[in-house]
């Protein structure tokens, strides 16, 4: 029996739970959610409490921890449990600067001549925004941190420029994450996120997702966290899905390793394809949500349990794929009122409902169950809807029939998810 600690408590870490119910595997997940909690025993350490998550899985003997948020990584979560001699899925803090720092990233990926977008760093407001004023739009406006995927800001014109600015670095609307701002040229394309396996030496490409980050339908409102997702993207051919590689994912490994910093884990690649090719918007350090919802359909449970284990030992050469015909797509569900205030603990009904319909999984994001045992909103983006099936259009078919069978107060999603590809 092979213990597993999965740390985390959104619909990345529910669908990572979910594939990963052997029946030869222990689950625990901290601090998990209502819907983790039917394939693994939860805990209730936060998932930025390193001491207490190191101490946890020292206490269970875990076999493999896998780490879900990104937070934990750039705190410095691998670093501890592998001093500790326990195996971990992801990269030490160093490597996490990839996603932490996108200052730290752009440099890293000029030196190593990736295709990237031109971009100027400021930490200073009045000089952000003199250059601002001078400037052709469209633009892009970052936050140097991590800000839950919601510190981009497209900006049309100088006024959208200046609020995005004055918001990240005058309101402080992420915190230090707003210390310094990168703006950047706006590339036009299509995006696609190619999310890779590495164990510091080999790597293994997963299927290919396509993220909808925009609140509203035909991509308008504001940016959140992700509204919905499918995999595999029909433009990502596989000689494209080559050439990402050979220009993008391999020198950005390399370049990784010279500056003593090898990366070992999930590497998921925001890409836009260009019609000069392939260049990379930004690298996160752990599985992309909600694209791992979709990507994970596509594998069987055997092999990606295999794979996070080969990772983590430094084995992943030799790895066999296991790969499942057919297409996903996830339609989140989300709080009224996100990705602004929202409220919470409101009452769902109709998981019973969707989840019967075939080929559709139903996997919790932000939900708790209260003393009675109903299940309750707990966050913005509740759950998400994941339909699978032979072609694309039958699974967002799947998917759309069973968000709208799922209630509660102030439920909105996109039913523009997977339209037009």
């Amino acid at each position: 029996m092979k213990k597993i600690l999965i740390v985390g408590s959104g619909g990345r870490e529910a669908a990572i739970a979910e594939k990963l119910s052997l029946p030869d595997h222990e689950l625990h997940c901290t601090p998990g959610n209502a819907g983790i909690a039917k394939f693994a025993e939860l805990h209730s350490i936060p998932a930025t409490d390193i001491p207490a998550l190191v101490a946890l899985a020292q206490e269970m003997e875990a076999d493999l921890v896998v780490i879900g948020p990104e937070d934990p990584l750039a705190a410095g979560l691998a670093d501890q449990l592998q001093e500790n001699g326990i195996l971990v899925f992801g990269p030490s803090a160093d490597a996490a600067r990839i996603e932490a720092s996108k200052v730290w990233c752009k440099l890293l990926l000029q030196s190593a001549g990736v295709p990237t977008p031109k971009a100027v760093v400021f930490s200073n407001m009045e000089a952000a925004l003199n250059m601002l004023r001078g400037a052709e739009y469209p633009l892009v406006v970052k936050a140097d941190g991590l800000a839950l995927g919601k510190g981009v800001f497209i900006c049309q014109s100088f006024d959208e420029a200046e609020s995005a600015v004055r918001l990240i670095m005058e309101e402080k609307k992420f915190g230090d994450a707003g210390e310094k701002i990168m703006i950047e040229d706006c590339l036009i394309g299509r995006e696609c996120s190619l999310m890779v396996l590495t164990d510091g030496k080999d790597v293994i490409p997963l299927p290919s997702a396509r993220d909808f980050k925009r609140a509203l339908e035909n991509d308008q409102g504001e940016n959140t966290g992700g509204m919905g997702s499918f995999a595999p993207v029909p433009d990502v051919s596989s000689a494209l899905e080559l050439e990402i590689m050979e220009t993008i994912i391999q020198p950005t490994l390399a370049a990784l390793c010279e500056n003593g910093c090898p990366y070992q884990g999930v590497l998921y690649a925001g890409i836009m394809l260009t019609e000069s090719g392939p260049q990379v918007l930004e690298f996160n350090c752990r599985f992309g949500d909600p694209e791992i919802q979709v990507v994970l359909p596509l594998i069987t449970a055997e092999c990606f349990s295999d794979l996070l284990f080969r990772c983590a030992s430094g084995s992943l050469h030799g790895a066999q794929e296991d790969w499942v015909d057919g297409y996903a797509v996830c339609i989140v569900l989300a709080s009224g009122g996100y990705p602004g205030p929202y409220e919470k603990g409101v009452k769902i009904s109709g998981l019973d409902a969707a989840e019967a319909i075939d080929g559709v999984q139903v996997i919790h994001a932000g939900t708790t169950r209260n003393d009675t045992g109903e299940i309750l909103t707990a966050g913005g983006r509740v759950l998400n809807i994941v339909g699978t099936a032979q072609d694309l259009s039958t699974a967002r078919e799947r998917a759309l029939r069973a968000a709208r069978l799922v209630e509660f107060d102030g439920k909105q999603f996109r039913t523009d998810i997977g339209v037009g590809v």
